[in-house]
């Protein structure tokens, strides 16, 4: 979701009826409103390629896109997770188009795994240093944790560039970009920096949470505090959210448990995060977006968009309300 000149620009997967799993057959879909209610069908943002020589070849896989907008070039830069044509999830890239105009057509340019030659800024020499392989542990044994934990997945990925999954973007206040996403076989999560222009990876990035097993990210700033919510991984099915807290987006992020409240908050309702929106011209207003998978039927996806409420602490937390509106944020 992008706020553009009093306009809200809402982009997401084009989905194809009929079609099983998450290949991309069109591209990405824009829509626009000015009240969040109301929605204009703006077309296909980006479109996937017939050329096989193209990375973006229709039926690879293209998943939350995300829209920023660079005020010193006028240009409006998308990042979305990548997977590669016939491959699976195994590429685990990280896509870029630009685009002159918010709602398109964006022009791909290329997609990567990031951070290709540079170590994570909360990494130590020791972990730098550390000799021991994936091939060399049993999966999900308490040495292999120990080891995820340690970097395994970091010096394996360091000369080709780090996996990228589920991702969002932020803008901080001083206009820095970062790319938020999930790495080391969905395991940590990674926290990068943009360059000036937002269109690639300055190499300077942090781990958050090493081996928590996150995914889903979503980012907000409230009273000079950064909070995000995320999920856990089970495939396909929702399980609880996951709330973290930190003093600067670059700094240790603290785990503060589940942000959900009452009946189905195991599951967050049915849903998994993708988006935190600030709400323009209301304060301390931000919207819980998030999304309801449906693998086999993936048209058929729906969404759920919650208030967030702060408790007597000043943490964020959600609760189900069947229905709701903006005027939810001036009581």
């Amino acid at each position: 979701m992008l706020f553009y000149e009093g306009t809200y620009y809402w982009f997401g997967e084009h989905k194809v009826k009929g079609r099983k799993g998450n290949k991309a057959q069109v591209g990405v879909h824009c829509y626009s409103s000015t009240d969040l209610y109301n929605w204009n069908d703006e077309g296909i943002a980006l479109s996937v390629k017939e050329d096989t020589s193209s990375l973006l070849e229709r039926g690879c896989v293209i998943e939350r896109p995300k829209v920023i907008y660079n005020e010193n070039t006028g240009e409006f830069v998308m990042w979305f997770h990548h997977e590669l044509k016939g491959r699976g999830y195994d590429a685990a890239m990280t896509g870029m188009a630009v685009s002159d105009n918010v709602t398109g057509p964006y022009v791909y340019k290329k997609s990567v795994n990031p951070n290709a030659g540079h170590w994570p800024e909360n990494f130590t020499g020791e972990q730098k240093n550390a000799d021991v392989q994936p091939e060399d542990l049993k999966s999900w044994s308490d040495e292999w944790k120990k080891a995820v934990k340690n970097g395994l997945f970091v010096r394996r990925d360091f000369e080709e560039g780090q996996m990228s999954r589920d991702m969002t973007l932020y803008i901080d206040d001083d206009g820095k970009a970062y790319h938020i996403h999930a790495s080391e076989e969905n395991l940590t999560l990674h926290i990068s920096e943009l360059s000036e222009d937002y269109k690639s990876f300055t190499g300077n990035y942090v781990r958050v949470q090493p081996g928590g097993h996150n995914e889903a990210p979503s980012i907000f700033k409230h009273n000079d505090k950064y909070y995000m919510i995320c999920s856990g991984c089970t495939g396909w099915d929702p399980n609880a959210a996951r709330l973290l807290m930190a003093d600067s987006i670059m700094g240790k992020w603290e785990y503060l448990g589940n942000p959900c409240i009452g009946e189905r908050k195991d599951i967050t309702f049915d849903a998994q995060s993708t988006y935190i929106l600030p709400v323009k011209g209301k304060k301390d207003a931000y919207i819980f977006m998030a999304d309801r998978w449906r693998p086999k039927n993936p048209i058929d996806g729906r969404y759920v968009w919650l208030p967030i409420q702060f408790n007597d602490k000043g943490h964020p937390y959600l609760e189900w309300f069947d229905k709701w509106n903006l005027d939810f944020f001036d009581k």
